[in-house]
């Protein structure tokens, strides 16, 4: 069975730190891109943060530019997310995932994803 596996959810305080790690269980995810995805009660899941791995490029969604660094290792296929200055609005289940032929930022177009883990900041 092909998946991932995320690490590193919990509860924290807002303007604590973070650090999300996720990669392959069984077979590989194959992967041109990878990245995190977050979803909050009643909203749809989005993209907080992307990596194509042929150019190198970084996106980021609007509520985490500054505060959030992703990284990871290609020919692993894994990922990690670097979350500084966390408040409640960051509160919601992220999601690793990687798709084999990256066409857009959209998770509707991604394949393979993690079971998710829980990150909860209090005020």
């Amino acid at each position: 069975q092909t998946r991932l596996v995320e690490s590193g959810g919990g509860v924290v305080q807002a303007g604590d730190s973070l650090s999300l790690s996720c990669a392959p269980s069984g077979r590989t995810c194959r992967s041109s891109a990878m990245g995190w995805f977050r979803q909050s009660p009643g909203k749809e899941r989005e993209l907080v943060a992307g990596i194509r791995w042929r150019d190198g490029l970084t996106v980021y969604g609007d509520s985490v530019m500054g505060r959030f660094t992703i990284s990871g290792e290609a020919g692993q296929h894994s990922v990690s997310l670097q979350m500084n200055s966390l408040k409640p609005g960051h509160t919601g289940v992220y999601y690793c995932a990687a798709t084999v032929i990256w066409s857009s930022w959209s998770p509707e177009d991604w394949g393979c994803w993690g079971q998710g883990t829980q990150i909860t900041v209090s005020p």
